[in-house]
């Protein structure tokens, strides 16, 4: 008599089980929202190479995950945060669109974060300066996978500082990302027996800096840090030069800097300059191997952004995977759990903050005698583990965040 209950349970659970492989993907497609600058001042270091990226990233997973396919949408949030925020909530409410990654613009980031929170999808940030986004503002449902404006200004500063740049002046982009960048390197200076002698702020997408470096000329300070990126550090830099800063003894030094903005304005402008990256594709023969295969397709090499969308995305799927459905806190959940192994990091850690802690690279430009052609460009005279390079969790005030 036992055993046709037996079978009946059995066949019982294996219809449950059915069920509840069917319902794993929500829609049956798993769609991920590339959201950045496609055409402005931020969209040579993210742009279009972001999205190449993230579907070089689900091409490599197969297409599909769970057996179900993946898609990529893109959007243009024009450096415009409630333009990102409208984008995102659309994506969310109308196109079922399950993870936003990218943005590469902090006030964009900040927006967007909080829909994310708001409709229970994923917020993942590629290149974003404010630490608020991992802080003060955090969500159980983003993640930060490439840096902050603390990973790259503190061992700048101290650096240049205990090196003899102990007086500096700040050139600022006037929005959340030049703010916490300027924030701080200046607690990185002043923490290191320095002093900063003023700021001047500028807005996004500049064509003329003559006004800024005059008052940093007229400060005198020994650093001029350009806490801005993109077009305007690039136009920034040239105009610097015409001015003649480094001939005035000032130094000119920048908070962040692309391999892109490099190759735009050549080794002979910007040899000896040091800064910090998440990334550089010929740190190692991995690196090289992914890079040459981004190259066929763009015609550029990925910088730090593009090369972390790809391992966002990748470890997104694989998280999908290893939790059996796409529902976000359970996906969010593996994520913090599985490490990051890729080209890009190894042993990668997501914190309860959503901080990723990976290693990050103090470099230095090449001069045109050391480089062997185009894009070899870096000299890497540093390295600085994850847990060194990133704020310890909480200090930024994230209520998620275990001390």
């Amino acid at each position: 008599m036992r055993l046709p209950h037996l079978a009946v349970l059995l066949g019982c659970l294996a219809s449950c089980h059915s069920g509840a492989a069917i319902a794993q993907i929500s829609d049956d497609l798993v769609r991920i929202g590339v959201l950045n600058d496609q055409s402005g001042v931020y969209a040579d270091f993210g742009g279009p190479g972001s999205v190449i990226a993230a579907r070089m990233a689900v091409e490599d997973f197969g297409g599909k995950v769970l057996n179900k396919p993946v898609s990529i949408v893109v959007g243009d949030h024009q450096s415009k945060a409630d333009i990102g925020a409208a984008i995102a909530r659309h994506w969310f409410d109308v196109d079922n669109v399950d993870m936003a990654v990218g943005f590469d613009n902090s006030s964009v980031a900040l927006a967007v974060e909080q829909v994310a929170l708001q409709k229970n999808r994923i917020a993942i940030a590629g290149a974003v300066g404010t630490t608020a986004f991992t802080g003060k503002n955090c969500t159980p449902n983003e993640a930060s996978w490439l840096q902050d404006s603390y990973a790259l200004t503190n061992t700048l500063a101290r650096s240049m500082v205990g090196s003899g740049g102990d007086t500096w002046f700040f050139i600022t982009a006037d929005y959340a990302f030049g703010y916490s960048m300027e924030a701080n390197a200046s607690s990185a200076v002043l923490a290191s027996g320095g002093k900063v002698l003023g700021s001047v702020r500028h807005p996004i997408n500049s064509a003329d800096f003559s006004s800024y470096l005059l008052q940093a000329q007229a400060s005198g300070a020994k650093v001029v840090g350009l806490a801005n990126a993109g077009g305007d550090m690039i136009n920034a830099t040239k105009q610097a030069a015409e001015f003649g800063l480094s001939r005035r003894g000032q130094t000119l030094v920048s908070l962040l800097a692309f391999i892109s903005d490099v190759h735009s304005f050549g080794l002979r402008a910007a040899q000896g300059l040091r800064f910090v990256t998440g990334f550089y594709w010929d740190r190692n023969d991995e690196t090289r191997t992914w890079s040459k295969r981004f190259f066929e397709r763009h015609g550029r090499i990925p910088t730090s952004a593009q090369a972390s969308v790809y391992s966002a995305v990748r470890h997104y799927l694989r998280a999908i995977e290893a939790a059996g459905t796409d529902e976000p806190k359970a996906v969010m959940a593996k994520m913090r759990e599985i490490p990051v192994n890729d080209f890009y990091t190894k042993g990668g850690k997501l914190r309860e903050d959503g901080r990723l802690l990976h290693d990050m690279y103090f470099v230095q430009v090449k001069t045109p005698d050391e480089s062997s052609g185009p894009w070899d460009y870096y000299k890497i005279i540093g390295t600085i583990p994850g847990d060194q390079a990133f704020r310890p969790a909480g200090e930024d005030g994230c209520p998620l965040a275990k001390r």
